[in-house]
């Protein structure tokens, strides 16, 4: 039986915007263990060569120094060893950001995919992480929050954890500092938002809110089998927003004025804006964590994964977020027609949708939409965007054709049950496929 790699991370040094990172392999290759840092972020469509942030590295073996050698620009292979091998990573974090890594004094965050080499050869063994506490005099009072399975933390303590394997590993985004939590159930499910950057705001309404809408995708799609938790990351800046999607939480950031207060009742602008988020990224549960391109399944962080699927799997996303905010009640049918008209604007105002149609703007996102430069507007078109607008026509068209025995949501019921709960990456003509054998329309 293969025995676990111990990681380990620890804010060293918070003022200097360091973490500690160790690894330790108690079977190492025989010829040398190689160590690899991805080149992007699953969920961000950008190589951004993560290994620029690693300040210093050395390896030991039993004790005892051993060579490190660097043989690309995101790997280094250490000298052949036969007893359990550790490499020390310094990793400066300085980008605040939900796809990133930033610590300071008021607290720490982190996506694994960041701060976690992975073991080369030996990716599908199991990890065993201890998130360690900073130093006494900054976080005395800090705690932890991530969707990793405990072993001997307690609730939102530092301690162990145990996760699958290396891409389980990186799909637990990590918060630490003085967290506020909420707590609420979906489902027979527990959930929860831990909110970094506090504010008055409305607690009690935010876990209210979500219920609803978590119970009305989940009603859609139903459970995934293995989803047995769920967590909310929210870092509350003066200015920010952003999401990253994961398969038991999300990371999430937004703006103090996003945030209900108390006594409050209307969904105003802001707050619309910040259940958007939310609801976009929980419905990724199933669109794109679970159901995924065949590019993506695996992933190969090293370099680019071009599919033209993104369309489906965020444009989709992005047109199902805000009608679920209609669904479960939190928004009028008046207000979800607001934000539609205000996507067609935002499409119509942008001349590149002639030149990009969203199969291309997918294919090419590593290269236009996440690197746009004075053109951009006339030479490209989101596929979140024009994608919305795609799934919504798609919708329309179904729902004409049929004469309302069918709609999109058959077809990603369907979409569902044969690649999200089969596993099985979906082939980059899937969809079609699935929506004439559901509608039999061409």
């Amino acid at each position: 039986m293969t025995t676990p790699h111990q990681y380990r991370i620890r804010p060293s040094d918070p003022a200097a915007h360091l973490f500690e990172v160790t690894v330790t392999v108690d079977q190492p290759d025989p010829a040398g263990q190689a160590f690899c840092i991805p080149a992007w972020v699953p969920g961000s469509y950008l190589v951004r060569d993560l290994s620029r942030h690693v300040v210093g590295i050395s390896a030991s073996c039993d004790g005892a120094e051993v060579g490190l050698i660097k043989t690309d620009k995101s790997t280094w292979q250490a000298e052949p060893c036969a007893a359990p091998l550790t490499i020390t990573a310094e990793i400066h974090a300085y980008d605040l950001s939900v796809r990133g890594a930033h610590l300071d004094t008021t607290h720490g965050f982190f996506d694994g995919a960041v701060v976690f080499p992975s073991v080369v050869g030996q990716e599908d063994v199991e990890c065993v992480v201890d998130i360690a506490a900073p130093p006494e005099s900054v976080g005395g009072s800090w705690r932890v929050a991530t969707s990793m399975k405990p072993l001997d933390a307690g609730p939102y303590e530092f301690g162990t954890h145990v996760v699958r394997d290396y891409a389980e590993l990186i799909d637990h985004p990590v918060e630490m500092g003085d967290i506020l939590i909420g707590e609420f159930e979906v489902a027979g499910i527990p959930h929860a938002i831990a909110v970094n950057g506090h504010g008055r705001f409305d607690m009690a309404r935010i876990c209210h809110d979500l219920t609803q809408l978590c119970e009305a995708q989940i009603r859609f799609l139903g459970k995934p089998k293995d989803l047995d938790r769920y967590l909310f990351l929210l870092a509350v800046k003066e200015k920010g927003y952003g999401g990253l999607e994961h398969r038991w939480s999300s990371a999430l950031m937004c703006s103090r004025k996003d945030l209900p207060r108390r006594g409050d009742s209307e969904v105003n602008d802001d707050y619309r804006k910040f259940l958007g988020l939310c609801s976009h990224e929980y419905f990724h549960l199933w669109n794109v964590k679970r159901i995924k391109p065949a590019q993506f399944t695996p992933y190969d962080l090293r370099t680019e994964s071009h599919t033209g699927l993104l369309w489906v799997f965020e444009g989709i996303t992005s047109y199902y977020d805000d009608l679920f905010l209609a669904r479960s009640g939190l928004i009028t049918e008046a207000s979800l027609l607001e934000l539609l008209g205000k996507t067609i604007t935002r499409v119509q105002r942008s001349p590149g949708r002639f030149r990009q149609n969203v199969e291309e703007s997918s294919f090419d996102a590593w290269t236009k939409l996440y690197k746009p430069d004075a053109n951009s507007v006339n030479a490209m078109i989101s596929y979140y965007a024009k994608g919305s607008l795609v799934a919504l026509a798609l919708d329309m068209t179904i729902r004409k054709e049929t004469a309302g025995r069918f709609s999109l949501d058959d077809v990603m019921v369907e979409t569902w049950r044969q690649y999200g709960e089969s596993g099985e990456g979906m082939p980059e003509r899937g969809l079609e496929t699935i929506a004439r054998s559901v509608t039999g329309l061409e």
